[in-house]
C-alpha cells in the first residue's frame, strides 16, 4: 500500500508543481495583490482540483472522457476563460501600474475566481486518472483510492500555498513593480497560448 501510495504522490507532484495556467495564475495573483490574496485564489484552484479529483476517483473521468460533447463544452469554457485571463494581463502591461496590495483591496474574490480557473480545466480530470494510475492496481483494491485522493488534493493545496508565499515575498513583489510591463506581458501571451491549444484541441474533436 505504501508503494502505491508512493507512486501516485510523486506522479501527482511532478503534473501539479509543472508550469500552467493554475501556478502561473496564482503566481501573478500573489506578485499583484499580496499574500493573504495569492492564498484565497489558491484555496480556490485547491478546491477545483479536488473536485476533478473526485471526478476521477469515483470513475467518472472515464465517462468524460468518452464524452465527446461534454469534453467540447469544457475545452471551450476553459479557452474564454484563460483569454479573459490573457486580456486582463495585456491591460495591466499596457498600463504598466501595478495595483499595491492593501487592507482594504486584500478581500477573499480570489476563492472563485480561482475555483473557476480549475473547474474550467478539462486537463485536470486526466492528470488524475494519470497519477491514480501509476499505483493503483487489483491487489492495492479500491480502499486506496479515497487514501491516495485526499493525499494528492494535500499536494495540490501545498503547491498552491508555496506559489503564493514565494511570489509574494517583498522583494518579488518589488520586483514585479519594476518590470509589471514585461511580467504582465509575458502571462499573456502564456495565458493565450494555453487558451489557443484548448480551442484548437476543441476543434479538431469535431
Amino acid at each position: 500500500m505504501f508503494e502505491s501510495l508512493l507512486s501516485i504522490s510523486l506522479a501527482f507532484l511532478i503534473v501539479t508543481v509543472s508550469p500552467g495556467p493554475a501556478n502561473i495564475a496564482v503566481s501573478t495573483v500573489a506578485l499583484r495583490h499580496g499574500r493573504r490574496r495569492g492564498l484565497w485564489f489558491g484555496l480556490g484552484l485547491t478546491l477545483g482540483l479536488a473536485f476533478w479529483g473526485l471526478v476521477a476517483a469515483t470513475g467518472m473521468g472515464a465517462v468524460l472522457q468518452a464524452s465527446a460533447e461534454a469534453l467540447f463544452a469544457l475545452k471551450i469554457l476553459g479557452g474564454v476563460y484563460l483569454s479573459w485571463l490573457a486580456f486582463n494581463a495585456a491591460k495591466a502591461a499596457l498600463k504598466g501600474v501595478a495595483e499595491e496590495a492593501g487592507p482594504g483591496r486584500d478581500r477573499s474574490w480570489g476563492l472563485p475566481q480561482g475555483l473557476l480557473l480549475n473547474l474550467s480545466n478539462p486537463k485536470a480530470v486526466f492528470a488524475w486518472m494519470a497519477a491514480l494510475s501509476m499505483g493503483l492496481s487489483a491487489e492495492a483494491g479500491g480502499a486506496l483510492v479515497p487514501v491516495a485522493t485526499a493525499l494528492c488534493m494535500l499536494i495540490g493545496l501545498a503547491n498552491y500555498a508555496g506559489y503564493a508565499l514565494i511570489f509574494s515575498l517583498p522583494g518579488m513583489m518589488t520586483g514585479y513593480r519594476r518590470i509589471s510591463r514585461w511580467v504582465e506581458g509575458a502571462v499573456a501571451s502564456l495565458f493565450s497560448a494555453a487558451a489557443l491549444g484548448l480551442f484548437r484541441s476543441a476543434l479538431s474533436e469535431r
